[in-house]
């Protein structure tokens, strides 16, 4: 890799026409998403962890989620901050293609995690009497671990199809974070194949869970809908209304950005990283919120621990002479 490129470190550009006076702002900004992001998920991962009574197959899916989005955030949002913070841009060689693997094996993880969610709740609410006797918590295990397992497999493919192009000229990514496209885009051999079968690639990793989706959400508001009960139709419909706004916000701008870069319909640069800011961070933001803070049990469990926290401090004012 290093004899057949004369590249050492590439350039983050991020947002090509953005004003160097909103530097800090964007800073501030995506400092404060990070911070929002790292603290709702790192909460769900250990109420999840800690709580026996939220050892159930919904929560297990629930907390791969949160861990996954946690490690993608983790791994890109900082130097984003670094770069207009303080003008910290610049990424080496070889690091970009290790972070390139996680982007893009923690991105299609997302996809297989939100599939499976999306399964959990139509056998729960369409099958309710055989949900126990189909979902089971070491059945949700294993099929996490083969999702963690094949979404890293896909991540280490597409970093080294990248990573077998030469590069031997311009080195500044239109992007925030090293994923394929943009990379490859500043290859000096000819990257049409090398992008043509990652968008295969993609279109399968989302399309097909997206397909999945689409069909459970479709039977979980036909079950509802012929139930008797008319608030759990309008609680169903809440529900689904808040999910798909998650779900919308990880695959409409996605396959939105895949698209445009195979056919550039869109010339404008900055439009392309903004869509790519909100298929890859706003829903790590959105997620905890409406797939645990919405949910009975999480926020009970969410209350219970600071009523006895603040029990804790009260104890310890009285305490102290």
């Amino acid at each position: 890799m290093a004899n057949r490129s004369d590249v050492t470190e590439f350039v983050f550009v991020g947002f090509p026409g953005l004003p160097q006076k909103l530097y800090h702002l964007v800073s501030v900004t995506i400092f404060l998403v990070y911070n929002m992001a790292l603290f709702a998920n790192g909460i769900v991962i250990v109420l999840i962890i800690l709580k026996e009574h939220l050892h159930q197959p919904m929560y297990v899916i629930i907390g791969n989620l949160a861990l996954s989005d946690l490690l993608l955030d983790t791994m890109t949002l900082p130097k984003v901050v670094a770069k207009y913070w303080f003008g910290d841009d610049s990424i080496p060689f070889s690091v970009c293609f290790f972070q390139m693997f996680f982007v893009h094996s923690l991105g299609s993880l997302d996809s297989f995690i939100i599939m499976l969610m999306a399964i959990d709740r139509y056998v729960a609410i369409c099958k309710p009497l055989r949900y126990f006797s189909i979902i089971s918590n070491p059945l949700t295990v294993n099929i996490c671990c083969v999702f963690w397992f094949l979404a890293s497999v896909i991540g280490l493919a597409i970093a080294i199809l990248g990573a077998q192009l030469p590069y031997c000229g311009p080195n500044r990514i239109k992007s925030y974070f090293c994923s394929l496209t943009p990379v490859t885009l500043l290859s000096c051999a000819n990257s049409a194949s090398t992008r043509r079968i990652t968008f295969i690639i993609a279109m399968f990793v989302h399309l097909v869970p997206l397909s999945f989706i689409i069909f459970s959400y479709v039977m979980i508001i036909k079950t509802i809908r012929s139930s008797a009960h008319a608030g759990n139709w309008q609680k169903a419909f809440s529900t689904c209304t808040t999910h798909s706004f998650v779900i919308g916000m990880y695959y409409v701008p996605r396959l939105l950005v895949y698209t445009y870069n195979q056919i550039q319909v869109i010339p404008n640069a900055d439009l392309n990283v903004l869509l790519i800011c909100l298929y890859t961070f706003v829903p790590h933001v959105a997620s905890p919120i409406v797939y645990c803070l919405r949910t009975e049990e999480i926020k009970t469990t969410l209350a219970n621990a600071f009523k006895k926290i603040r029990s804790s401090r009260k104890i310890n004012r009285k305490s102290e002479p």
